[in-house]
């Protein structure tokens, strides 16, 4: 029975449609159409209720995404602010600026516009003058109280604001150096006084007309106090040189030992400056002894050495500054300037050794850069001496042609210097006679320092000048006055001797210079020169030979020993000489016309003619160009 009822309930409507169409037609009829409107009834609630799931699972997932989205930007929120007062404490904690403070001022003065306010402002501007006018090469991260740059006018807020809250931050968690101070009114006029910190600077007095001069020595009494390195380069830099020595010993007797390092290298600076070189280079070993691998004692040891022409020192000081810069390692050494001491230092060590195109290549990519402490001009006078060595007339008078105008008499008096020895180089004495004494006048001008250059550095040159004329009774008077220790000196003497074939003492000042001076190549150069014009070939080359091991990229000892071999019939082997010579010195008139000397004389015509067209084109003496003349027509 529960079987069957089973039965009946599973096949129940099938079998109502079947009696039904078995049924009369209007029966039948009407139960399909009740079955077809009930089914599409059951469609459309189907559908009403999957669309209503639809929105509702549309709904959920917007809610979920809506939830998301709020919790993301909730932890973006959160991570901002905490990056943002991270960035905010570490830049608080590590703030070693300079904040000046509104001044308290009479009421009368700010009434009338001379506010707090404006008195700090006039102070900062001040100080900020200060500072551009302190050039050192020393980074400003290595001072123990820097504020480099980071100088501020500090206004109070009225309530509580997102500056307020900063600027208490930093003075919590900073080091800040804070410039408080007050302007008041005298029986005689008013008194500025401004303090750095707790420390109280002078006071300062005058009439109110002398406002603004108070507040700039009010600003000079901070600076002292605070960056008392820097204060004493302003001074330097100012020309107040007694000032500056009594804050570089200030230092010397309170600073850290990076701060003593430093003032030895501006009491050396001082020294030097008024011609006092030897106790100059004194306080530069004194800073070495303080920091051994210190790149700015060496290159100043070069430098007055290289003034004294003690050439040996010289070089070697300069090799070691080039190492030291090359490294830039040093913290101390400001990071804009470090690329440009590089390049000095190379270019000084290019003509330490004869080494010009190089040399000319540092003088050149420093001329590109932003100028610091007169480097560029200082490069600008190296290029005339460099193209000079090199033998280069045309080019050394199109050098002269560029250099940028000026009416400076420190900048002026070295270019005509450097004019006239470039002259003296190339073989014309007669633009540094001329000029002889207006030269040395305005060197007396110098004091103790004109008097230095005068005799190491114009006197042995005015004494070749005047022997390579004849006159040979000035030549000697003005050599003989020149110092023992000086390697130019010692050289022009030989130099003289040797144009009055004066081989044996021409030999004995050669050979106390390379005594003196072994490493550079210029005095075994002109003892070849030397040696070959008095007929000792072998003697020539060994001396020419051995400029050469000393400075392979020197022109001249390499085209002296291609004449030696020419005078030797060894006109094949002089060759590789010239042409190796033609790589350092490529413009140079008496290379080529003996270049093609050797190739005429070694069969080579066409060649040779070559050369000699070369050298009608380039700056020959009238005994080369008689030689020429005759050689292109022989």
């Amino acid at each position: 029975m529960a079987h069957k009822d089973d039965g009946e309930n599973a096949n129940g409507p099938g079998l109502a449609a079947a009696l039904a169409m078995a049924a009369p037609g209007d029966t039948a009829q009407t139960y399909l159409e009740e079955q077809t409107r009930l089914t599409r009834l059951q469609i459309e609630e189907l559908k009403e209720d999957n669309a209503l799931r639809r929105r509702i699972m549309r709904l959920e997932q917007a809610s979920g995404a809506m939830k998301f989205a709020f919790e993301l930007a909730a932890a973006f929120i959160f991570t901002a602010v905490a990056l943002g007062l991270g960035i905010a404490v570490w830049q608080a904690a590590n703030d070693n600026g300079l904040v000046v403070q509104s001044f308290s001022v009479p009421p009368d003065l700010a009434n009338r516009g001379l506010t707090g306010e404006v008195v700090a402002a006039k102070l900062l501007d001040k100080l900020s003058v200060l500072q551009a006018a302190t050039a050192s090469n020393r980074a400003p991260s290595s001072y123990a109280n820097n504020w480099g740059g980071d100088i501020k006018l500090q206004i109070p807020d009225t309530g509580v604001s997102i500056g307020e809250f900063n600027r208490s931050l930093h003075a919590w968690l900073g080091h800040q150096t804070r410039i408080t101070g007050e302007v008041w009114r005298t029986p005689t006029g008013i008194a500025v006084t401004a303090r750095a910190g707790s420390d109280t600077g002078p006071t300062l007095t005058g009439s109110e007309a002398d406002l603004d001069k108070l507040i700039r020595q009010a600003a000079e009494s901070v600076y002292r106090a605070t960056q008392l390195y820097r204060y004493a380069v302003y001074l330097a830099n100012a020309g107040r040189l007694k000032e500056a020595e009594a804050a570089y010993w200030s230092l010397m007797a309170n600073g850290s030992a990076q701060d003593r390092a430093w003032a030895l290298i501006g009491l050396a600076n001082l020294y030097a400056g008024r011609g006092e070189v030897e106790r100059g280079l004194a306080q530069l070993r004194r800073a070495l002894a303080l920091r051994p691998d210190f790149f700015m004692a060496y290159t100043n040891i070069a430098g007055e050495e290289g003034q004294l022409q003690h050439d040996e020192a010289a070089l070697a000081a300069q090799r070691k500054s080039v190492e030291l810069a090359s490294r830039r390692t040093d913290p101390d050494i400001d990071p804009a300037g470090a690329h440009s001491n590089l390049l000095a230092s190379q270019a000084a060590l290019g003509a330490d050794i004869g080494d010009y195109r190089a040399a000319l290549r540092a003088n050149h990519e420093l001329e590109q850069l932003p100028d610091f402490n007169g480097q560029i001009e200082n490069a600008h006078d190296n290029d005339i001496t460099e193209l000079a060595a090199l033998h280069d007339a045309a080019a050394m008078r199109e050098a002269i042609a560029q250099l940028p105008p000026t009416d400076n008499p420190q900048i002026l008096l070295p270019r005509k210097a450097t004019e006239f020895f470039g002259a003296l180089l190339l073989g014309d004495p007669k633009p540094m006679i001329k000029q002889e004494g207006d030269i040395e006048a305005a060197l007396a001008k110098l004091g103790q320092l004109g008097q230095e250059i005068m005799t190491r550095q114009l006197w042995p040159f005015l004494a070749y000048a005047r022997a390579l004329t004849g006159d040979f009774k000035s030549a000697h008077a003005f050599a003989d006055k020149t110092p023992a220790d000086c390697i130019q000196c010692l050289r022009m003497r030989g130099r003289i001797d040797a144009l009055e074939r004066n081989w044996a003492g021409a030999g004995y000042w050669f050979a106390r210079a390379t005594h003196d001076a072994p490493s550079p190549p210029f005095a075994w150069t002109d003892w070849g020169t030397m040696l070959l014009d008095k007929g000792d070939i072998d003697g020539a080359i060994a001396k020419f030979e051995t400029a050469h091991q000393k400075s392979p990229n020197f022109a001249d000892p390499l085209e002296g020993w291609g004449e030696a071999l020419i005078k030797k019939n060894r006109s094949d082997l002089a060759l590789a000489k010239f042409e190796e010579a033609d790589k350092s010195a490529p413009n140079w008139g008496r290379l080529h016309l003996k270049w093609g000397e050797a190739l005429w004389w070694s069969g080579h015509k066409d060649e040779a003619r070559r050369q000699f067209a070369m050298a009608a084109q380039l700056d020959l003496t009238q005994a080369e160009k008689s030689q020429l003349a005759r050689l292109a027509h022989g």
